[in-house]
């Protein structure tokens, strides 16, 4: 696993063509949709803790269901 830091994202930037950097924001655009959607509609997200490398589910009131 490896974390990209914004140096990262600056030179894979200059490699895609426009087309892809438009094609990436639609879907970062309708990712942060879904999940908006999801907290209207009081529904667990999914998500993931760096610090302790394990998924959980983020409920609405703030609990936390961490996957085995």
């Amino acid at each position: 696993r490896r974390v990209l830091f914004r140096s990262d994202i600056a030179s894979i930037r200059r490699e895609i063509s426009s087309r892809d950097m438009e094609m990436d924001k639609r879907a970062v655009a309708a990712v942060n949709s879904a999940i908006n959607r999801a907290q209207v509609c009081n529904k667990p997200i999914a998500k993931y803790d760096l610090a302790s490398g394990r998924a959980y589910l983020e409920y609405a009131d703030g609990s936390r269901d961490y996957v085995n």
